[in-house]
């Protein structure tokens, strides 16, 4: 499949680096029910599985089951786990991953469209309405997907980052590329959901 005829040039996909810090919270066997209390206490509601919410000035998603990922703008080392694997002693486990993901923000038209040349879910806005996120191989890639109100959030390994993004800008670019400086999850949690 190629791109429409007639695109080129048109900015029809804008590309991004998205800073955060990212932790994943599990619960432990019989501990969900502490650790969304244990969430609530840090003013974070946990969200249902497949599913990504706007959380303070992030978000919280979750593509496996009673895992989710907390996403915030970068803070200093240890200074944005650390309160987490306080908060969820006894009921869950914290890992700080933001060293080890990677963030890609795609917006525009052609955005679901240039996506699909290489990812496994169908991204009908129908299907994979806002608030929607999945866990999913994109051009041979993990990514972990969440639809924002401004386009898609993409999370990938760290080790496949560089090659990713690549990927991305090579294949956005018959549909118009137009590179973005960097963005944070603060930026984009300040969209409103529908």
């Amino acid at each position: 499949m190629s791109a429409p005829e007639g695109s080129a040039g048109v900015a029809g996909v804008r590309l991004a680096a998205c800073a955060t810090d990212t932790v994943e919270i599990a619960a432990l066997p019989r501990g969900a029910s502490a650790l969304t209390h244990a969430a609530a206490a840090r003013g974070v509601s946990l969200c249902a599985f497949g599913r990504i919410v706007a959380a303070n000035d992030g978000f919280v998603l979750s593509v496996r089951p009673e895992r989710w990922l907390i996403l915030a703008p970068p803070a200093a080392p240890g200074a944005f786990p650390g309160p987490w694997e306080i908060a969820v002693r006894g009921c869950g486990a914290a890992v700080d991953l933001s060293a080890a993901l990677s963030a890609f923000h795609l917006s525009g038209a052609a955005v679901r469209e240039m996506l699909a040349r290489g990812c496994r879910l169908d991204l009908d806005p129908e299907l994979f309405a806002i608030g929607s996120a999945a866990a999913t191989v994109v051009a041979q890639v993990s990514v972990t997907l969440a639809a924002l109100p401004s386009g898609l959030l993409l999370l990938t390994p760290a080790s496949t980052a560089r090659h990713f993004r690549e990927w991305l800008a090579a294949t956005a670019k018959p549909f118009g590329l137009m590179p973005r400086p960097g963005v944070t999850v603060a930026h984009l949690r300040a969209e409103r959901f529908s």
